[in-house]
Protein backbone atom coordinates (compact mmCIF):
# COMPACT_ATOMS: atom_id res chain seq x y z
CA UNK A 1 0.00 0.00 0.00
CA UNK A 2 1.28 3.57 -0.66
CA UNK A 3 2.46 5.65 2.48
CA UNK A 4 0.05 8.06 1.54
CA UNK A 5 -2.89 5.77 1.40
CA UNK A 6 -1.83 4.06 4.42
CA UNK A 7 -1.56 7.19 6.66
CA UNK A 8 -5.08 8.11 5.15
CA UNK A 9 -6.55 4.77 6.43
CA UNK A 10 -4.98 5.21 9.82
CA UNK A 11 -6.32 8.89 10.24
CA UNK A 12 -9.62 7.51 8.66
CA UNK A 13 -10.04 5.02 11.62
CA UNK A 14 -8.57 7.27 14.60
CA UNK A 15 -10.96 10.22 13.62
CA UNK A 16 -14.16 7.93 13.92
CA UNK A 17 -12.70 6.59 17.64
CA UNK A 18 -11.11 9.39 19.37
CA UNK A 19 -11.14 13.17 20.34
CA UNK A 20 -10.66 16.39 18.93
CA UNK A 21 -7.53 16.64 20.77
CA UNK A 22 -6.31 13.00 19.42
CA UNK A 23 -7.23 14.33 16.08
CA UNK A 24 -4.97 17.50 16.10
CA UNK A 25 -2.13 15.76 18.21
CA UNK A 26 -2.02 12.73 14.97
CA UNK A 27 -2.17 14.99 12.64
CA UNK A 28 0.08 18.16 13.79
CA UNK A 29 2.79 15.86 14.67
CA UNK A 30 2.76 14.70 10.86
CA UNK A 31 4.63 15.73 7.59
CA UNK A 32 1.34 15.41 5.60
CA UNK A 33 -0.60 18.13 4.85
CA UNK A 34 -4.38 17.18 6.44
CA UNK A 35 -7.34 19.29 5.79
CA UNK A 36 -10.80 18.87 6.39
CA UNK A 37 -13.26 20.17 3.98
CA UNK A 38 -17.51 20.88 4.46
CA UNK A 39 -20.29 19.93 2.56
CA UNK A 40 -20.14 23.48 0.53
CA UNK A 41 -16.24 23.06 0.07
CA UNK A 42 -15.08 25.23 2.39
CA UNK A 43 -11.69 24.28 4.45
CA UNK A 44 -12.37 23.90 8.41
CA UNK A 45 -9.14 22.54 9.20
CA UNK A 46 -5.39 22.73 7.40
CA UNK A 47 -2.64 21.41 9.37
CA UNK A 48 0.43 23.60 10.54
CA UNK A 49 2.92 21.13 8.26
CA UNK A 50 1.13 23.59 5.17
CA UNK A 51 3.34 25.99 6.25
CA UNK A 52 6.60 23.74 5.46
CA UNK A 53 5.53 22.02 2.53
CA UNK A 54 3.82 25.35 0.99
CA UNK A 55 5.17 27.87 2.65
CA UNK A 56 1.47 28.99 3.55
CA UNK A 57 0.13 29.51 7.09
CA UNK A 58 -3.07 27.28 7.91
CA UNK A 59 -4.98 30.49 8.33
CA UNK A 60 -3.97 31.57 4.88
CA UNK A 61 -5.55 28.48 3.52
CA UNK A 62 -8.10 28.61 4.84
CA UNK A 63 -9.15 31.75 3.75
CA UNK A 64 -8.19 31.18 0.13
CA UNK A 65 -8.79 27.09 -0.60
CA UNK A 66 -8.21 27.94 -4.11
CA UNK A 67 -4.43 27.97 -3.14
CA UNK A 68 -4.78 23.72 -3.07
CA UNK A 69 -4.25 23.19 -6.18
CA UNK A 70 -3.66 25.36 -10.30
CA UNK A 71 -7.10 26.48 -11.39
CA UNK A 72 -7.68 23.93 -14.01
CA UNK A 73 -7.01 21.09 -11.63
CA UNK A 74 -8.83 22.46 -8.96
CA UNK A 75 -12.30 21.72 -10.76
CA UNK A 76 -11.33 18.09 -11.02
CA UNK A 77 -10.63 17.84 -7.09
CA UNK A 78 -13.67 19.66 -6.58
CA UNK A 79 -16.42 17.46 -8.78
CA UNK A 80 -14.60 13.92 -6.79
CA UNK A 81 -15.07 15.71 -3.43
CA UNK A 82 -18.82 15.90 -4.44
CA UNK A 83 -19.15 12.43 -5.93
CA UNK A 84 -17.77 11.67 -2.19
CA UNK A 85 -20.07 13.21 -0.58
CA UNK A 86 -22.93 12.10 -2.57
CA UNK A 87 -22.02 8.61 -1.95
CA UNK A 88 -21.18 7.72 -5.72
CA UNK A 89 -17.59 6.84 -4.37
CA UNK A 90 -15.91 6.18 -0.89
CA UNK A 91 -12.89 7.50 -1.84
CA UNK A 92 -10.46 8.99 -3.98
CA UNK A 93 -6.64 9.49 -5.29
CA UNK A 94 -5.11 12.04 -7.82
CA UNK A 95 -1.76 13.92 -8.05
CA UNK A 96 -1.64 17.12 -9.33
CA UNK A 97 0.24 20.53 -9.26
CA UNK A 98 -0.06 23.60 -7.09
CA UNK A 99 1.97 27.19 -6.51
CA UNK A 100 3.61 27.38 -3.59
CA UNK A 101 3.89 31.00 -1.42
CA UNK A 102 7.36 31.53 -3.28
CA UNK A 103 5.67 30.71 -6.44
CA UNK A 104 7.55 27.80 -7.45
CA UNK A 105 5.30 24.82 -8.47
CA UNK A 106 4.69 22.19 -6.68
CA UNK A 107 3.20 18.31 -6.56
CA UNK A 108 1.20 17.04 -4.33
CA UNK A 109 -0.48 13.39 -3.81
CA UNK A 110 -4.04 13.21 -2.25
CA UNK A 111 -6.00 10.52 -1.09
CA UNK A 112 -9.86 12.23 0.27
CA UNK A 113 -12.46 9.85 1.80
CA UNK A 114 -15.45 11.15 3.43
CA UNK A 115 -16.15 11.28 7.06
CA UNK A 116 -19.69 11.02 8.53
CA UNK A 117 -18.70 11.35 12.23
CA UNK A 118 -16.37 14.16 11.90
CA UNK A 119 -15.31 16.36 14.09
CA UNK A 120 -16.78 19.74 14.11
CA UNK A 121 -20.08 18.67 12.60
CA UNK A 122 -22.83 16.23 12.17
CA UNK A 123 -23.29 16.25 8.51
CA UNK A 124 -20.54 14.67 6.27
CA UNK A 125 -17.03 16.16 5.97
CA UNK A 126 -13.91 15.40 3.67
CA UNK A 127 -10.55 14.53 4.80
CA UNK A 128 -7.75 15.06 2.75
CA UNK A 129 -3.98 14.08 3.03
CA UNK A 130 -1.56 15.71 0.76
CA UNK A 131 1.99 14.66 0.78
CA UNK A 132 4.75 16.53 -1.23
CA UNK A 133 6.14 14.67 -4.52
CA UNK A 134 7.51 17.35 -6.37
CA UNK A 135 11.14 15.73 -6.39
CA UNK A 136 9.92 12.20 -7.55
CA UNK A 137 8.10 14.03 -10.18
CA UNK A 138 10.94 15.84 -11.11
CA UNK A 139 12.90 12.53 -11.55
CA UNK A 140 10.28 11.07 -13.30
CA UNK A 141 10.23 13.62 -16.04
CA UNK A 142 14.29 13.81 -15.88
CA UNK A 143 14.19 10.41 -16.82
CA UNK A 144 11.16 10.51 -19.54
CA UNK A 145 13.33 13.42 -21.09
CA UNK A 146 16.53 11.56 -21.39
CA UNK A 147 14.35 8.37 -22.62
CA UNK A 148 13.02 11.04 -25.67
CA UNK A 149 16.47 12.56 -26.27
CA UNK A 150 19.51 11.84 -28.35
CA UNK A 151 22.85 12.13 -26.14
CA UNK A 152 24.96 13.43 -28.46
CA UNK A 153 23.10 16.37 -29.76
CA UNK A 154 20.45 17.11 -27.22
CA UNK A 155 17.71 16.51 -30.13
CA UNK A 156 14.78 14.45 -30.00
CA UNK A 157 16.04 10.69 -30.51
CA UNK A 158 14.85 8.40 -33.18
CA UNK A 159 11.77 7.08 -31.53
CA UNK A 160 10.93 10.12 -30.43
CA UNK A 161 10.72 11.29 -33.55
CA UNK A 162 9.03 8.31 -35.12
CA UNK A 163 5.58 8.83 -31.96
CA UNK A 164 6.06 12.40 -32.98
CA UNK A 165 5.57 11.88 -37.07
CA UNK A 166 2.56 9.42 -36.39
CA UNK A 167 0.90 12.21 -33.95
CA UNK A 168 1.33 15.33 -36.58
CA UNK A 169 0.37 13.05 -39.69
CA UNK A 170 -2.77 11.79 -38.13
CA UNK A 171 -3.53 15.21 -37.04
CA UNK A 172 -2.92 16.83 -40.40
CA UNK A 173 -5.28 14.25 -42.01
CA UNK A 174 -7.61 14.70 -39.17
CA UNK A 175 -7.63 18.61 -39.63
CA UNK A 176 -7.34 18.19 -43.19
CA UNK A 177 -4.04 20.47 -42.85
CA UNK A 178 -0.66 20.64 -44.21
CA UNK A 179 2.16 18.98 -42.88
CA UNK A 180 6.30 19.17 -43.60
CA UNK A 181 9.52 17.37 -43.26
CA UNK A 182 12.99 18.35 -43.59
CA UNK A 183 15.32 16.14 -44.10
CA UNK A 184 18.72 17.30 -43.17
CA UNK A 185 22.36 15.81 -44.28
CA UNK A 186 25.68 17.25 -43.66
CA UNK A 187 27.77 17.63 -46.57
CA UNK A 188 30.98 15.19 -46.92
CA UNK A 189 30.87 14.26 -43.09
CA UNK A 190 32.59 10.98 -43.38
CA UNK A 191 35.21 13.31 -44.43
CA UNK A 192 34.95 15.45 -41.69
CA UNK A 193 35.64 12.78 -39.14
CA UNK A 194 38.04 10.77 -40.89
CA UNK A 195 40.62 13.97 -40.90
CA UNK A 196 39.78 15.85 -38.22
CA UNK A 197 38.84 12.70 -36.16
CA UNK A 198 35.70 11.29 -34.25
CA UNK A 199 35.57 14.28 -31.44
CA UNK A 200 35.66 16.86 -34.06
CA UNK A 201 32.86 15.44 -35.64
CA UNK A 202 30.88 15.24 -32.45
CA UNK A 203 31.44 18.34 -31.81
CA UNK A 204 30.24 19.55 -35.20
CA UNK A 205 26.99 17.32 -34.86
CA UNK A 206 26.36 19.33 -31.52
CA UNK A 207 26.82 22.66 -32.89
CA UNK A 208 24.70 22.30 -36.43
CA UNK A 209 22.07 20.73 -34.08
CA UNK A 210 22.09 23.87 -31.69
CA UNK A 211 21.62 25.64 -34.67
CA UNK A 212 18.90 23.84 -35.89
CA UNK A 213 16.85 23.78 -33.07
CA UNK A 214 17.23 28.20 -32.97
CA UNK A 215 16.79 28.35 -36.74
CA UNK A 216 14.66 25.27 -37.71
CA UNK A 217 11.95 24.52 -34.98
CA UNK A 218 10.80 27.68 -33.63
CA UNK A 219 7.76 27.24 -32.36
CA UNK A 220 6.55 24.73 -29.41
CA UNK A 221 4.61 22.16 -31.66
CA UNK A 222 7.68 22.22 -34.44
CA UNK A 223 10.05 19.21 -33.43
CA UNK A 224 14.10 18.52 -33.99
CA UNK A 225 15.74 15.17 -33.58
CA UNK A 226 18.49 13.01 -34.97
CA UNK A 227 17.30 10.66 -37.56
CA UNK A 228 20.74 8.89 -37.49
CA UNK A 229 24.17 9.56 -37.61
CA UNK A 230 24.17 12.98 -39.49
CA UNK A 231 21.04 13.00 -40.66
CA UNK A 232 18.70 15.63 -39.14
CA UNK A 233 14.81 16.09 -39.15
CA UNK A 234 12.41 18.51 -38.41
CA UNK A 235 8.97 18.32 -38.04
CA UNK A 236 6.32 21.29 -39.07
CA UNK A 237 2.57 20.92 -38.20
CA UNK A 238 0.68 23.41 -40.30
CA UNK A 239 3.01 24.45 -42.50
CA UNK A 240 2.86 24.05 -46.39
CA UNK A 241 5.54 23.49 -49.04
CA UNK A 242 6.39 27.67 -49.30
CA UNK A 243 6.84 28.42 -45.83
CA UNK A 244 8.73 24.63 -45.51
CA UNK A 245 11.11 25.53 -48.31
CA UNK A 246 12.01 29.17 -46.42
CA UNK A 247 12.81 27.48 -43.27
CA UNK A 248 15.11 24.93 -44.63
CA UNK A 249 16.78 27.51 -46.85
CA UNK A 250 17.02 29.75 -43.38
CA UNK A 251 18.41 26.71 -41.61
CA UNK A 252 20.68 25.57 -44.31
CA UNK A 253 22.12 29.05 -44.81
CA UNK A 254 22.10 29.30 -40.47
CA UNK A 255 24.95 25.89 -40.95
CA UNK A 256 26.71 27.53 -43.64
CA UNK A 257 27.18 30.38 -41.83
CA UNK A 258 28.77 29.29 -38.92
CA UNK A 259 31.86 28.46 -40.85
CA UNK A 260 33.07 25.37 -39.70
CA UNK A 261 36.00 23.86 -41.64
CA UNK A 262 35.72 20.42 -43.56
CA UNK A 263 38.13 20.55 -46.40
CA UNK A 264 36.67 17.39 -47.94
CA UNK A 265 33.79 19.40 -48.87
CA UNK A 266 35.18 21.35 -52.02
CA UNK A 267 31.55 22.11 -53.13
CA UNK A 268 31.15 23.88 -50.63
CA UNK A 269 34.37 26.37 -49.93
CA UNK A 270 35.79 23.88 -47.69
CA UNK A 271 32.99 24.79 -45.07
CA UNK A 272 30.71 22.65 -43.38
CA UNK A 273 27.62 22.28 -44.96
CA UNK A 274 23.78 20.98 -45.42
CA UNK A 275 21.73 19.60 -48.00
CA UNK A 276 18.24 19.03 -47.10
CA UNK A 277 15.10 17.34 -48.54
CA UNK A 278 11.68 19.10 -48.22
CA UNK A 279 8.23 16.97 -48.17
CA UNK A 280 4.62 18.29 -47.74
CA UNK A 281 1.94 16.24 -47.43
CA UNK A 282 -1.53 17.86 -48.14
CA UNK A 283 -4.46 15.46 -47.57
CA UNK A 284 -6.85 15.97 -50.32
CA UNK A 285 -9.51 13.53 -52.26
CA UNK A 286 -7.80 11.48 -54.45
CA UNK A 287 -4.18 10.91 -52.91
CA UNK A 288 -2.15 7.91 -52.48
CA UNK A 289 0.47 8.31 -49.50
CA UNK A 290 -1.95 6.91 -46.62
CA UNK A 291 0.99 6.43 -44.05
CA UNK A 292 3.94 8.98 -42.52
CA UNK A 293 6.59 6.70 -43.43
CA UNK A 294 5.33 7.94 -47.34
CA UNK A 295 6.30 11.60 -46.43
CA UNK A 296 9.72 10.51 -44.77
CA UNK A 297 10.49 8.49 -48.37
CA UNK A 298 9.56 11.94 -50.17
CA UNK A 299 11.89 13.87 -48.15
CA UNK A 300 14.95 11.49 -48.48
CA UNK A 301 13.97 11.42 -52.27
CA UNK A 302 14.34 15.04 -52.07
CA UNK A 303 17.51 15.03 -50.27
CA UNK A 304 18.90 12.92 -52.22
CA UNK A 305 18.32 15.09 -55.15
CA UNK A 306 19.72 17.45 -53.61
CA UNK A 307 22.90 15.90 -53.22
CA UNK A 308 22.96 14.89 -56.69
CA UNK A 309 22.63 18.33 -57.71
CA UNK A 310 25.54 19.31 -56.50
CA UNK A 311 24.59 19.76 -52.42
CA UNK A 312 24.55 22.63 -49.87
CA UNK A 313 21.08 23.21 -51.53
CA UNK A 314 17.32 22.83 -50.40
CA UNK A 315 14.92 20.55 -52.78
CA UNK A 316 11.34 20.14 -52.23
CA UNK A 317 8.23 17.82 -53.13
CA UNK A 318 4.86 17.57 -52.29
CA UNK A 319 2.34 14.73 -51.97
CA UNK A 320 -1.31 13.98 -51.47
CA UNK A 321 -2.69 12.05 -49.02
CA UNK A 322 -5.79 10.52 -48.69
CA UNK A 323 -8.60 13.07 -47.16
CA UNK A 324 -11.19 10.41 -46.39
CA UNK A 325 -8.36 8.94 -43.64
CA UNK A 326 -9.37 12.40 -41.92
CA UNK A 327 -12.74 10.97 -40.90
CA UNK A 328 -11.28 8.32 -39.42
Amino acid sequence: MHPLANFSEVLKRFLRKRSSVDFRALVESSMDIVIQVDRKHRFIYVSPSVTEVLGWTPEEMLDHPERMAVKEEMFCLVERGEKILQGEIVSSRKTFRTVAKDGTLKWLDGCAHVLKDAVGGREPNIVVTLRDVTSEKLEEQEVRQLAATDVLTGLANRRSFDEALERAWHSSLRSSSQLSLLLLDLDRFKGLNDRYGHQVGDDCLRTVSATLMKAGARRRRDLAARYGGEELVVILPDTGSADATAVAEHVRKAIEDLGLPNEDNTAGNGLVTASIGVATALARSGGTMGTPGGLLMAADNALYKAKADGRNRVVSTMLLAPAEAATG
